[in-house]
């Protein structure tokens, strides 16, 4: 038993509480900049030819650059997957092997803060748009990067009678950072008549980009608390970090033997990184979505979105008991399952109007986030004693190592469709694949 293991059963409260407040303020680059708020400016009507925008809604001309705007920032976004699938494996092999898991998960979070900070230079002009999205996806980079480290580092907090749950607390704590971030954001800066908070108008999307330097402060000054209180982990190999190639080989070599001698193992990295992926892009183009296609404005889409993020929240804490009651397999599962069928039925309903998006958009939100937290928990279950923090490294990079599957799907099916609603087609594909992996596994749990 590795040293992680043992004291897992020990480790205080506020280390617990500690990582769960990083979710909590990394949430404001969530909810504010890749899904409800700063990712629909970048896509909006200012970054059209205004001669474009002159034509109407309804405008064949009009319906194809705005869906252009779409598919690029979808591009852009897959562009930045494959950065992070180049990386990922390497960065988490080599930190977790090294003992320097929280010195990265510093470095990360500190580019995401002032890539973020930066967004506030994207004045709503079309001249910017290339630059808005280079900014996010940037940002996004390291985000995931980020989060590559915080992940691995759960089973430094738990062990297999309550990861379940510490797994559904961190995320539940996002999801009520993400409600707390948006009240902040509608009320001081979106509802209503402008002037808003610091007498600032809309004017050059000023009141947006704003946001973005209120988001990175947000993440931050929550990011404090676990570089104070969580220990760096142990090195177990102190040359890890010595050779890039060495690293890759290392990598390489460990997923093989999975494949051969833990072929479960092997085929949930495989189903995770897939469905995973497609969770993601349920939020990344989530907000893109409720104004482009259901007609919601901005004030509806940041109601819907803190109704969504209560949902989400309320769904992971139960899914967490569920999980340690019945089985993750089981939450994973119909979690997707109800992703499938509520996406596919957006699809077909995408003229049916905000009430559509209402409904549809809170059941997906509901399923979400249970098949996020029991993703992580489950791995904890098939991890062998003795190694916990490399299968985790594995499930952290493996998660992102086709992160640019979703955006590109999203943006081929936009292209081919010749509208922003295909994008939904694009994202079930992605989510209904994770599931049919998932379906024939029947994972042998270890503890």
């Amino acid at each position: 038993m590795n040293a992680n293991s043992a004291v897992a059963p020990k480790v205080p409260y506020r280390q617990k509480l500690s990582w769960a407040l990083w979710d909590w303020g990394t949430s404001a680059f969530s909810v504010i900049i890749t899904t409800f708020i700063f990712a629909r400016y970048i896509v909006s009507d200012y970054f059209l030819d205004p001669a474009i925008v002159a034509l109407g809604e309804k405008d064949p001309v009009y319906i194809a650059a705005s869906a252009g705007l779409t598919a690029q920032f979808g591009w852009a976004l897959a562009i930045g997957g494959i950065a992070v699938a180049m990386i990922a494996p390497v960065v988490g092999q080599r930190t977790d092997q090294g003992g320097r898991r929280k010195r990265w998960l510093g470095i990360n979070t500190l580019i995401v803060v002032l890539t973020t900070l930066a967004m506030f230079s994207v004045e709503a002009k079309p001249g910017f748009f290339t630059y808005g999205i280079i900014l996010v996806t940037i940002a996004t980079v390291f985000y995931e990067m980020a989060n590559v480290n915080y992940n691995a580092m759960l089973m430094q907090i738990s062990n297999s009678s309550n990861i379940g749950r510490i797994s559904g607390f961190g995320w539940g704590m996002g999801y009520i950072g993400g409600i707390v971030v948006l009240l902040i954001a509608l009320i001081g800066f979106i509802l209503g008549d402008p002037p808003y908070w610091f007498g600032l108008t809309t004017e050059n999307g000023m009141n947006i980009r704003v946001l973005a330097v209120f988001a990175a402060l947000w993440s931050a000054v929550f990011s404090i608390p676990i570089m104070l209180a969580i220990p760096e982990n142990t090195a177990v190999d102190p040359d890890a970090g010595k050779g890039i190639i060495d690293s890759y080989r290392k990598v390489f070599h460990k997923v093989n033997e999975l494949r051969k001698n833990s072929r479960e193992t092997f085929y949930f990295l495989l189903s995770s990184a897939i469905f995973r992926d497609g969770l993601a892009g349920v939020f990344t183009f989530g907000g893109i979505l409720a104004g482009k296609v259901f007609g919601l404005g901005d004030t509806e889409v940041i109601l819907f979105a803190i109704a969504g993020n209560l949902v989400a929240g309320i769904g992971v804490f139960v899914a967490g008991i569920l999980d340690d009651r019945f089985s993750s397999k089981s939450v994973i599962t119909w979690s997707l399952a109800g992703l499938v069928i509520t996406g596919s039925a957006l699809f077909l309903l995408h003229d049916g109007g905000p009430t559509v998006f209402w409904v549809g958009g809170l059941l997906l939100t509901l399923f979400v986030g249970p098949a996020q937290a029991s993703g992580r928990s489950l791995i904890g279950h098939l991890a062998p004693v003795g190694g916990e923090g490399e299968l985790y490294g594995l499930y952290a990079t493996t998660g992102r190592a086709i992160s640019f599957l979703t955006p590109m799907f999203f943006a081929l099916f936009v292209g081919w469709g010749g509208a922003d609603y295909w994008g939904i087609l694009g994202i079930v594909l992605v989510l209904g694949a994770g599931l049919l992996l998932m379906l024939p596994l029947r994972p042998k749990f270890v503890r």
